[in-house]
């Protein structure tokens, strides 16, 4: 996500950086780089050429080029102008008033709503919410099937829709009967079409009338780029979205629909959508979307998933065994399932500032596969050699080889890699946990 467009603007900053004055031709310069590098992001080019001009105007005051770093401070102007190009702050779900409240997904057959329903139904539950699942398209019995499956799933309850009712009637049914079920807040899952009609528009309508939703939301896919963006501007139009969720961010979008949906619409970002699992979804913050695209992480985000996922009793226990220099196998497997919750590791490796913008880990695409395969020998190994991996000679390796499918130099590298992994470890210990950050400890 948004890759080639910070490897551009990246470079555009290193030469303003690496001038110890600035002049107005060379912000002028720079700025036909930024630009380029937006076009080719797909931005839309109202979007940039305004945003362009409002960081030139800023950029070429007195304050910036008397400043003893202009270079930073015109980098520190792109950063506050990309926050503000994408709404300022974080607009969440206005969770207040009538209950149940009703959450109404439209958007474009293929946008991800179904998936995005059940994403939204996780996030919610988390939050202490009890959400309830509404089918309703008619026209497509594998999506009502989709979402009877996630609900199961999630163990989340999905309205026992008719395909035979009109989908306004199903709707109605569904906020009647959720209160019974002690929902507080209704999912719609709207029907979508290939693109944007005169029906799909006019039974959309219907159901707003008649069940006067809480929000609109739009789910678009980000990987249309520009296209995300008119569908967006269309549907706000006609039925005034409260706002938009972003989905497969996680892929190679250019990152132009995110940046150019809130300036053409008015209408802010909620969610993105950053992979396929049902818990990747993540609350849209301008400030840390505006980091990632600067190559400066997003340790908050990373913190936030850490918090949520990671078991505080099970942290407490690995340190106790830790300071004892007890951390074995099986303390190293659960990690790499603690980790595997933060998602991929490359998204985790972007979220750190500065690892996003060094040339050895670009080359370096992280092997997912590498993260089974270490599952898959440590689960072939006896309790005993888990907890003590010194006593795993040759035949102990031949049988955890076959028992894993793997080869024997799979299982040398793994101990090798251990080792090493438990010496830094021990280092850590004798230096003490006093200089490491709280979500370490």
């Amino acid at each position: 996500m948004f890759e080639t467009l910070s490897e551009k603007l990246n470079s555009t900053f290193k030469k303003l950086k690496g001038r110890g004055t600035l002049s107005e031709k060379n912000i002028q310069e720079a700025m036909k780089e930024v630009r380029l590098a937006l076009l080719e992001a797909d931005v839309n080019y109202k979007v940039v050429k305004k945003f362009v001009e409002d960081i030139r105007r800023r950029a070429v005051g007195q304050d910036v080029l008397k400043s003893l770093t202009p270079g930073q401070q015109v980098i520190k102007i792109i950063n506050e102008e990309l926050v503000h190009l994408m709404g300022d702050v974080a607009e969440p779900l206005n969770l207040t008033g009538r209950t149940p409240f009703v959450l109404m997904l439209v958007g474009l057959q293929g946008s991800g709503k179904t998936t995005t329903a059940g994403k939204l139904a996780l996030h919610l539950r988390k939050g202490g919410r009890n959400p309830y699942l509404v089918p309703a398209d008619v026209y497509r019995p594998a999506a009502v099937d989709q979402l009877n499956t996630l609900g199961k799933q999630l163990q989340v309850p999905v309205h026992a829709s008719d395909t035979d009712h009109r989908p306004e009637d199903i709707c109605l049914e569904a906020l009647e009967g959720a209160r019974g079920t002690g929902a507080d807040t209704l999912i719609l899952d709207t029907a979508g079409r290939l693109h944007i009609d005169d029906s799909l528009m006019a039974e959309l309508g219907r159901i707003k009338e008649r069940v006067n939703p809480n929000e609109i939301l739009l789910v678009a896919d980000a990987m249309t780029g520009q296209d995300a963006v008119n569908v967006a501007k269309r549907f706000n139009e006609l039925l005034d979205i409260t706002g938009v969720i972003l989905t497969k961010m996680e892929g190679d979008a250019r990152g132009g629909a995110a940046l150019s949906i809130r300036a053409v619409t008015d209408t802010p970002i909620k969610f993105v959508g950053v992979g396929e699992k049902l818990d990747a979804l993540e609350p849209f913050h301008p400030d840390r979307m505006a980091s990632r695209i600067l190559g400066m992480g997003d340790m908050l985000t990373l913190i936030e998933k850490a918090q949520t996922e990671f078991d505080e009793k099970e942290a407490q226990k690995l340190e106790k065994k830790l300071r004892k220099r007890q951390f074995d196998l099986e303390d190293f497997h659960a990690q790499l399932k603690q980790m595997k919750k933060l998602g991929s590791l490359e998204q985790i490796l972007g979220m750190i500032p500065g690892l996003g913008q060094m040339k050895q880990l670009k080359k370096l695409k992280p092997d997912e596969k590498e993260l089974t395969r270490i599952e898959a020998i440590i689960n072939s190994m006896t309790r005993e050699e888990r907890r003590n991996y010194k006593i795993i000679n040759g035949s102990r390796r031949k049988r955890i080889a076959r028992g894993s499918g793997t080869q024997i130099r799979d299982i040398n590298r793994l101990m090798k890699n251990f080792a090493q992994t438990k010496k830094i470890m021990e280092n850590i210990t004798k230096k003490g946990f006093d200089g490491l950050p709280s979500i370490f400890q």
